[in-house]
């Protein structure tokens, strides 16, 4: 009764304050009652945090995980956001990339991504480099036209102040007074998450995100993010926040299927039956039962 008491008022308290209690708002404060052992972050604090307002829409956190997430680019200087797709990785950290643009903590913000396939070749699109590349950074563009208008942002992207390329382009650069935006990270080797990190410049800050159920690398090579997180988990001032299917934010059906593909990875992961010959070892077997016979 208490926490429900306590629950009503803090409704009451973003209804006068001119928040709209929206499906999303009143499924948050369910799941922060349910949670209440956790008291890290109230209701207040998560749906308060705008990040950034465009035409009326207002950009905040929508879950714990995304509001620590939110807290942790704004307390390190290298933030890791991993999880499943629709968690808002990335949109979130566009959105705290823009609003540093606008508001002149940083000079320019970059984004970029690794060109690596997901079943199809770049060689088989049309145009030149930047126009094969163009699929793999549409995403980044998508949640800028969303934070921006598009006169503005035209004008960001030819100053230079905003800048979109694949992560080849990164090498042999120093990002100064810059927010570094690495999407899509999974798909990079640890040769190139450490040529990436090694950017970082004076001033500048890094956001990198990242599924590591989806990785679309060639089979037997490791990924750059499934790597860093052994290699940096101990170091001051960068942090890794993990997003689970709870922390999906598109449509109710999206959270559902994450959390179907998620169990049904764990009730089949391949296994080599101990004793189990493989198929080329029969072969052998076979060959030397006959030479012996002979």
């Amino acid at each position: 009764m208490e926490r429900g008491e306590a629950l009503v008022d803090e409704l009451l308290a973003l209804l006068r304050s001119g928040q709209d209690l929206d499906s999303s708002t009143l499924e948050l404060a369910a799941s922060l009652s349910a949670d209440h052992a956790d008291g890290a972050h109230s209701l207040g604090d998560i749906v308060g945090d705008v990040i950034i307002e465009h035409r009326g829409r207002r950009i905040r956190p929508k879950t714990v995980n995304q509001k620590a997430y939110v807290d942790a680019i704004r307390d390190n200087t290298i933030t890791f956001g991993i999880g499943p797709a629709g968690t808002g990785k990335t949109y979130l950290a566009m959105a705290m990339a823009t609003a540093a643009l606008l508001s002149g903590d940083v000079a320019r913000v970059i984004l970029t991504r690794p060109a690596v396939e997901a079943g199809e070749k770049l060689g088989f699109l049309p145009g030149g480099l930047m126009e094969k590349v163009d699929p793999y950074l549409r995403p980044l563009f998508d949640a800028l036209y969303d934070m921006m208008d598009t006169d503005r942002l035209t004008d960001h992207l030819s100053r230079g102040t905003i800048e979109v390329a694949p992560l080849a382009y990164m090498r042999g650069r120093t990002l100064n007074d810059s927010l570094i935006i690495l999407d899509e990270a999974q798909n990079t080797s640890p040769e190139q998450m450490k040529m990436f990190l090694t950017r970082l410049g004076f001033g500048a800050k890094m956001i990198v995100t990242g599924d590591i159920t989806q990785i679309d690398l060639p089979r037997g090579q490791r990924s750059g993010l499934v790597n860093v997180r052994e290699v940096l988990a101990s170091i001051p001032d960068i942090a890794f926040v993990y997003f689970d299917s709870q922390d999906v934010v598109r449509h109710k059906l999206v959270q559902n299927i994450v959390s179907a593909y998620k169990q049904y990875a764990e009730q089949h992961q391949p296994a080599h039956k101990a004793g189990t010959p493989r198929p080329a070892d029969k072969r052998r077997r076979k060959r030397t039962s006959s030479s012996s016979g002979d």
